[in-house]
């Protein structure tokens, strides 16, 4: 970490933010404590869109899963609805079923994968040493050695399984194909995959984390209801959910990391009956997980015509906003692109809301429980709960976190009942035509947001490929109106205690599930000289 120190005023760079994806940078400015402006850095150019280029349709079955080692099965999920679309294919019900299972099963393990292994192990950084709760924490979080960490992450490998059984292998399974999925799963593979479910909830979920059933969890639905669960019994209160919430208020992960307060998610889990022929224009009403926008107060209806990419302040030729269908990737030396003032690989996605213009949207859980916030059919997601709380309390790291923690128990839900829908005796397959020409639009929710894909056909070959990522949409840059992406406004008047183990930059970009060092240095940008070294997560 470099540090740039006047009597007022520091300029803090971080290099590399990320625990496990390290390629993510920040530079923040501090005054009198407070951070008054942020840079996002993605510092890796990714490029896939310029490998699929002329690439056979089928491709991106194969090379997208590889673009994330954690959620390759939203990528995988996605690429197959694109060309599902453009291919115009029919999907047996079978298919949009295991097609569901497998991408709420990614989800599940990513749920408690990143709070344990990325998220809580903040909670003991020696700047909460004289809060009540620390030694709890360390307890309970400790990287490695805590007592819920080893559950957690151990027990997370589970719902992945139940992905393997129906995709052969997870990650980078490419068993998703254009007009269903390559299994032909039996009555033996469900009842070990019901199995595997129930021991995920029993020994994890209900026992260790939530302090409860799943069913009383899900019957909260205000901030008062919240609260009022954490003190109801013993088992509540001292589970790690109950935990992480009282924590969390003591130390004030309530009170920073707002963002935008606008957000996009692109919803997710076609319906099996109402998906078969695969379409844009169908696809909004078929969701169960929606889509949708939250801007300025008001709640809009997806439209993907509507998302540009602004590539101004990127490592890219020129400037401007593209939609994905036009959306080129044409990449120049940073170093030439920095002295144009450009300063990130990412590109900006924004959204065209009517009234406000392209605006930049946060994308993930909360985003998606804040569009489950509006009114929807009986079978879709309807939950009014993060409504209530950004009403009341507004955004914080602690309501995002504890939106993504909210999903899991919806999700277990959703694979239960997917996995006794199943039909074993029909069809999970139905031959498409290979048309050569054609557009398509695939996309999910990944469990850190909104992803998708926009592929062009001409000639039997791929002529564009656009991936648009949920990290693009929390870190990506400013826009050539010079606003801010997500992260970087969730940064801006954050209070830093301490410039030299400035935990709180962690907490922000680990809420969005990105990632903080886990080793600090601090020198003299001028003279190179190191001035400190601090390790951040560590106990004792």
């Amino acid at each position: 970490m470099t540090a740039t120190v006047n009597t007022k005023r520091m300029d803090l760079h971080v290099s590399p933010l990320g625990r496990v994806e390290g390629d993510l940078d920040l530079r923040v400015t501090v005054e009198d404590g407070v951070v008054t402006q942020a840079w996002t850095e993605a510092g890796m150019f990714r490029g896939f869109e310029m490998i699929l280029k002329g690439k056979d349709p089928q491709a991106g079955l194969i090379v997208t899963p590889r673009i994330c080692g954690i959620c390759g099965g939203s990528h995988l999920y996605k690429s197959a609805f694109a060309l599902d679309v453009a291919w115009r294919t029919e999907l047996p019900p079978n298919a949009l079923l295991v097609r569901n299972i497998a991408q709420a099963c990614e989800t599940l393990q990513s749920v408690p994968r990143w709070f344990y292994a990325l998220f809580a192990i903040d909670l003991t950084n020696r700047r909460y040493a004289k809060a009540k709760g620390y030694d709890e924490a360390v307890r309970r979080f400790a990287p490695l050695v805590g007592e819920s960490y080893e559950r957690g992450v151990t027990l997370s490998a589970k719902p992945v399984e139940i992905y393997a059984i129906f995709g052969g292998q997870w990650p980078h399974s490419s068993f998703m194909i254009p007009g269903g999925v390559m299994c032909g799963p039996t009555l033996s593979d469900v009842t070990r995959s019901i199995a595997i479910l129930e021991e995920f909830r029993h020994n994890w979920l209900e026992s260790r984390f939530l302090g409860c059933s799943v069913d009383r969890w899900l019957e909260i639905k205000t901030w008062e209801d919240v609260l009022a669960w954490v003190d109801e019994n013993e088992s509540q209160h001292n589970s790690d959910l109950g935990f992480f919430l009282r924590f969390g208020l003591e130390i004030g992960l309530d009170r920073f990391g707002a963002g935008c307060g606008n957000y996009l998610a692109m919803g997710t889990y076609l319906h099996h009956e109402k998906y078969n022929r695969p379409t844009i224009e169908g696809r909004n009403a078929a969701l169960i997980q929606r889509s949708g926008i939250y801007a300025g107060g008001k709640h809009y209806e997806f439209d993907q015509a509507r998302v540009r990419e602004d590539h101004t302040f990127s490592f890219y030729q020129g400037s401007g906003l593209l939609h994905p269908f036009e959306g080129r990737t044409e990449p120049i030396d940073p170093a030439d692109a920095k002295r144009q003032g450009k300063y990130t690989w990412a590109k900006a996605p924004r959204y065209d809301v009517d009234g406000l213009g392209s605006v930049p949207l946060e994308v993930g859980p909360l985003a998606r429980q804040v569009v489950a916030g509006k009114p929807g059919e009986e079978w879709q997601d309807v939950d009014p709960l993060f409504s209530d709380i950004i009403a009341k309390k507004g955004p914080s790291v602690l309501v995002r976190v504890l939106a993504r923690l909210h999903e899991e128990a919806k999700l277990y839900k959703n694979v239960r009942e997917w996995l006794g829908e199943l039909d074993l005796h029909d069809r999970f397959y139905i031959k498409p035509v290979e048309h050569e020409f054609g557009r398509g639009f695939g996309a999910t929710e990944a469990a850190r947001g909104a992803l998708a894909d926009w592929i062009v056909l001409e000639n039997g070959k791929i002529a564009n490929y656009q991936v648009v990522t949920p990290t693009a949409w929390n870190i990506g840059p400013r826009d050539s109106r010079n606003v801010n992406g997500p992260m970087e406004q969730a940064y801006l008047g954050t209070t830093i205690h301490d410039p030299g183990d400035p935990v709180e930059l962690g907490h922000v970009a680990r809420s969005f599930d990105s990632c903080l060092v886990c080793t600090v240095h601090a020198y003299d940008s001028k003279t190179g000289k190191e001035i400190g070294v601090y390790r951040i997560g560590e106990t004792g």
